[in-house]
Order: C-alpha cells, then structure tokens, then sequence
C-alpha cells in the first residue's frame, strides 16, 4: 500500500516537473513580427469571445434561474448578439441554438500593446 502511495507521488511530481522542464528558451520576436500581431489585432478594438470554461449552460432569460435550453462547449462557434448586465444573448453556430449565456464564462479576449 505505501509503495503504492509513493509510486503515485513520484508519477504526479513527475507530471509536474516535466513540462516546466521542457519548456524552450524564450526570444525576442523581430521587428517585422511585433508590427504583424498589432496589425491582426489592434489596441483599441476587443478580441474575440472566448469561452473560459468546458461548457456553459444557455438559458431561456438572463437569470441563473431560468430554464435551460442547451449547452455551449468551448470550442463552438457562437455569435453574441447583445449584453445586458453580465449576460450575453448569443447564437450557438455548432447546434442553432439561442439563448442567454453568463458573462462570468463568456468574455471577449482583451489585448495589451506595448508601445
């Protein structure tokens, strides 16, 4: 049994470590490369939404309360159509699917420029 604990650890510690130890060296990106990211996505406009999470329930109102009508997964492809308060009305792409969504796992990716 304690052999068994010990193995457990080792593997998990082993788990671990293995990606930091893997990680390769980080460089400075040339010029050109920098002035590329800015023109794919400008400082002053907002990604796109992601989803921060496996899945999100949509609902039929902006209430955690109210009626499910289907699932988000991450991974679909959906369109916000607008926001009130900390929900989003969105169009699931993948199902057809419409409904209120939580502003808690559905958020816009935000970008910082270094100038």
């Amino acid at each position: 049994m304690r052999s068994t604990r010990i193995a457990v650890s080792a593997a998990m510690l082993g788990a671990l470590v293995l990606p930091i130890a893997s990680t390769a060296v980080a460089t400075a990106a040339p010029a050109s490369a920098a002035n590329t990211a800015q023109v794919a996505w400008p400082c002053h406009q907002p990604g796109p939404w992601v989803i921060g999470t496996k899945a999100v329930t949509i609902r039929s109102k902006a209430s955690s309360k109210s009626t499910a009508v289907g699932i988000l997964y991450r991974g679909h492809k959906f369109t916000v159509h607008k926001t009130r308060g900390n929900w989003h009305y969105i169009t699931d792409a993948t199902t057809g699917e419409r409904g209120w969504v939580s502003g808690t796992y559905v958020y816009r990716q935000v970008y910082m420029c270094l100038d």
